[in-house]
């Protein structure tokens, strides 16, 4: 379907917010405000001289991202819809302008950061949310390719490849997996014939196999993600601090503020390692409210990816698959990482943790996944209704 067709009455009305999407979201937000304040009181001190520096700066980047998710909120579907392939070169601009020398700044031997003065913008976090934009509109094209035939299937793949190296340039393999899994889910929802899916599926493993064997400090990651405990000192010391703090934790944890690997053990304790010491102050009852956090979020997410698409609302559909993918595997990733079931690697957890420009993407995520639900909520069926895979 083209564009939701709402009447003036129902477009004026202020739209009530699906209860379970903007619940969990508050709540995991709220949850990270609490953590950050507690996990940040020591490098705050130290940095900045005050203790609560870094949670004042996080409460400021909360309230941009607040904005950004009310931003999205108030503006229709199809505009964003309309937009498609000004997001793709929009995506495609921002990687390109970060690796031009003298634009981007370089950071621990990545270039992912363009500084705007205030405040440091990293492209890669708003690819994300631009390259489901793009892959939802050429999905839902009333006409031209389909994803259905091969040259339709590998034209939006390889445009989104072509984003996909241009991050592995800055390096950020992290927001590759996270941006190709969206794509795939999108293309997945849409019933792409599983003759192209699967192959993809099976490549795409591949490749990330062989990019981590081609670069030897991803094998030095991968070699002591395998035995943390022999590279303790080494490659293995986040992961053993992590899983320190995870089993000092037990059932109800330490309690708020009393946390021993945020005394400078644990590298990154407000940022990626933020749910470590989430378990050791709460246990593992606060890791469980966490993971049902992120399942309520997600798994509304998908369910409104059923209904639209149901109602041929594909964009909608399309653009809700790819937001509620991509946030669950980026949590996903974080978790894995922080439990010691995945390998080291540089990914925030949404929503939660400290950093301005991933707090901003996900609300921007939140908002428009509230407005597809409340749009395919208030719009009249199509009278041509089509099934989404089941």
């Amino acid at each position: 379907m083209s564009a939701v067709r709402l009447s003036p009455a129902v477009m004026e009305s202020r739209p009530p917010l699906d209860q379970l999407i903007a619940g969990s979201a508050a709540f995991l937000l709220v949850l990270g405000v609490v953590m950050v304040g507690s996990a940040s009181t020591e490098i705050s001190a130290r940095n900045f001289g005050h203790p609560f520096y870094l949670l004042v700066k996080h409460s400021a980047f909360i309230a941009l991202a607040v904005v950004g998710l009310l931003a999205t909120l108030v503006i229709p579907i199809r505009t964003w819809q309309r937009l498609h392939v000004i997001a793709y070169l929009g995506a495609l601009l921002l990687l390109i302008f970060v690796l031009i020398p003298g634009v981007g700044r370089e950071v621990n031997g990545a270039t992912r950061w363009i500084p705007l003065g205030f405040f440091t913008l990293q492209g890669s976090e708003f690819v994300k949310v631009l390259a489901a934009m793009f892959i939802a509109g050429y999905v839902s094209r009333p006409s031209g390719l389909s994803p259905s035939t091969l040259p339709g299937y590998l034209l939006p793949l390889g445009l989104t490849l072509l984003l996909s190296v241009l991050l592995l340039a800055q390096p950020d393999f992290g927001a590759v997996i996270v941006m190709m899994s969206g794509v795939m889910a999108v293309l997945f929802f849409v019933k792409t014939p599983m003759k192209y899916f699967l192959p993809t599926v099976l490549v795409g493993v591949g490749v990330v196999a062989l990019l981590i064997y081609l670069q030897p400090y991803r094998m030095a990651r991968l070699v002591a993600f395998t035995d943390p405990w022999a590279h303790q000192f080494g490659g293995g010391y986040q992961l053993t601090q992590a899983l320190i703090a995870i089993g000092r934790g037990e059932w109800l944890g330490l309690g708020l503020g009393n946390s021993v690997q945020k005394l400078f053990y644990l590298p990154e304790a407000h940022t990626d390692f933020l749910f470590s010491i989430l378990v050791e102050e709460l246990g593992i009852a606060g890791a469980l409210l966490t993971l049902l956090g992120f399942g309520v979020l997600v798994g509304r997410g998908l369910i409104v990816t059923k209904r639209a698409l149901r109602l041929d609302f594909v964009f909608h559909g399309a653009l809700a698959a790819g937001i509620s993918v991509m946030l669950g595997v980026q949590a996903l990733i974080n978790l894995g990482v922080n439990l010691g079931l995945l390998p080291t690697k540089g990914l925030t957890l949404p929503l939660m943790s400290f950093g301005g420009n991933s707090l901003l993407v996900s609300g921007l995520m939140i908002g428009l996944l509230l407005r597809v639900e409340w749009e395919i909520r208030h719009a009249p069926p199509p009278p041509n209704v089509k099934g989404a895979r089941s």
